[in-house]
């Protein structure tokens, strides 16, 4: 499973790193800290030309540079991008947060600090669909 952490705190970085080490959910992650190159690796411009297609995003909402709400939205705007499932992984609790992220079409919202055993769990889910329709009997997508 190919992942894009797009978040700008080092701790909360590192935090989610060592949550996907402990998990035994195989993936590849990469990060990002802001907005701006997520965007620019999601659509594999400047340094990100060679970038693999995440097959799930965790995105922070309060980013430097471009926000998380931003993102989301120009993620779920773009054809290319739209079916890319989307976990917003953010210390806000705020009610409009989640209203407005669920309304950008965000998959699941989940608030820092994380309860890991969620978050692993979450990310088992998406991973079981994920290949569960990539893999679809007589080879559709």
């Amino acid at each position: 499973m190919q992942i894009l952490l797009v978040e700008d705190s080092p701790t909360d970085a590192g935090l989610a790193i060592e949550a996907f080490k402990d998990s035994n959910v195989p993936n590849c992650l990469s990060h990002v800290e802001d907005g701006t190159d997520a965007i620019a690796y999601l659509r594999r411009e400047r340094e990100y030309s060679n970038a693999p297609r995440p097959d799930l995003i965790l995105l922070d909402l309060n980013l430097p540079a471009k926000n998380g709400r931003d993102v989301l939205r120009e993620i779920k705007a773009d054809p290319q991008l739209k079916d890319i499932p989307v976990v917003v992984l953010t210390t806000s609790d705020d009610d409009r947060d989640v209203i407005k992220s669920y309304e950008l079409h965000a998959n699941c919202y989940i608030t820092k600090p994380v309860d890991f055993e969620r978050f692993v769990q979450i990310v088992r889910q998406i991973q079981d669909f994920w290949f569960s329709v990539v893999t679809l009997p007589s080879g559709r997508k």
